[in-house]
C-alpha cells in the first residue's frame, strides 16, 4: 500500500471515531504522558487499533492517541512515540505526523526526554529547541517524494518555529518556569553517547541530545506544520557527571518535572 494510501486509511479511521476537530498536536516524550490527565471530553484509540500505526515499545511510552480539551481549545496527543532506534523505519516513525497534516491539524508540539549537553543546564529544566543537528546520516525524506505532501527539497530555516518559540518563552516568564533555549542533536540510540561523542557534540555547538525528534520536525515542515520542540533535561550527558546513565532515572527526573510542563504547555496552547 502506498504512503498515501496508508494516510487516508489512517486519517479516516481516527476521524470517524473522535467527536472533536483538533487543530493543535503534541507528541509527548518519555515520562511525559500525563499530561494528557488534564484533557477534557477526553478520548483514547489505542495504538493497536489504529491502522497503519506501530507500537512505542519504550519505558514511559504509552500506545494510546488521545483527543480532548486543553487550555480552552481541542487538542490531539500521541502518548508515546515511535522511535528509529526500536527498528521502525523513519518512514514509520513520522508517519503519524502525516496523518496530522490530514487531519487538519495547524500546529505542532514536540517534546522530548533529553541528555543536557551544555554544562549551564541542570537536571529538572525544560529547554527550547532553537534548531537541530542530525547525527544519524540519513532522513526521512529520503525516497519518492509526494507533492501532494510536500516539495522535494523544503528549507528547514525555520522548522522550529520563531513565532512559537517567542510564545513558549514568554509564556513560560509569565508562569515563572526557567526555560533554557538550545540546540537538540538527534542521536540514533539505543545507547547513550560515549563520554568523547558528548565533547564533539559540545564542539558542533549541540546543548541537548536525544533519540527523536528531529524527524518529526523535518516531516512537519515538509508538510508545513507549524512547529516548536520542548525538551525536557532528565540527565546530564555522559560523561560530565561521575555516573552511569540510565532509562529509569530519565523517566524519574521527567516525572519530576511533570508539574512545570504540564502548567507551560496548557498555558502555550491557551494562548495559541
Amino acid at each position: 500500500m502506498s504512503l498515501i494510501k496508508k494516510i487516508n486509511e489512517t486519517t479516516n479511521y481516527i476521524k470517524q471515531n473522535i467527536k472533536l476537530n483538533p487543530k493543535v498536536a503534541i507528541i509527548l516524550g518519555s515520562g511525559l504522558g500525563d499530561l494528557t490527565d488534564k484533557f477534557e471530553d477526553k478520548q483514547s484509540l489505542s495504538y493497536n487499533n489504529i491502522p497503519n500505526f506501530k507500537q512505542s515499545t519504550a519505558k514511559g511510552h504509552s500506545s494510546e492517541l488521545v483527543v480532548g480539551k486543553l487550555g480552552g481549545k481541542e487538542v490531539i496527543a500521541m502518548k508515546g512515540r515511535f522511535h528509529f532506534y526500536e527498528g521502525y523505519t523513519l518512514e514509520e516513525v513520522t508517519f503519524p505526523v502525516r496523518v496530522f497534516k490530514a487531519l487538519g491539524i495547524e500546529k505542532l508540539i514536540i517534546t522530548n526526554a533529553a541528555g543536557a549537553v551544555n554544562k549551564s543546564f541542570n537536571p529538572g529544566e525544560l529547554m527550547i529547541i532553537t534548531d537541530h543537528i542530525n547525527l544519524v546520516g540519513i532522513n526521512p525524506l529520503m525516497g519518492k517524494n509526494y507533492d501532494e505532501l510536500g516539495e522535494r527539497f523544503p528549507d528547514l530555516s525555520n522548522a522550529y518555529d520563531k513565532t512559537l518559540r517567542a510564545l513558549v518563552k514568554d509564556t513560560a516568564k509569565s508562569l515563572n518556569i526557567k526555560v533554557n533555549e538550545g540546540v537538540y542533536a538527534w542521536w540514533s540510540g539505543p545507547t547513550y553517547e560515549t563520554p568523547a561523542e558528548v565533547k564533539m557534540l559540545r564542539t558542533l555547538g549541540a546543548d541537548a541530545a536525544g533519540m527523536s525528534t528531529a524527524p518529526e520536525a523535518i516531516v512537519a515542515a515538509h508538510s508545513n506544520l507549524q512547529t516548536v520542540g520542548i525538551s525536557c533535561l532528565t540527565n546530564m550527558a555522559s560523561g560530565i557527571l561521575d555516573e552511569p546513565l540510565s532509562h529509569e532515572d530519565v523517566v524519574r527526573v521527567a516525572n519530576n518535572a511533570k508539574e512545570d510542563f504540564t502548567k507551560l504547555v496548557e498555558k502555550v496552547i491557551e494562548n495559541l
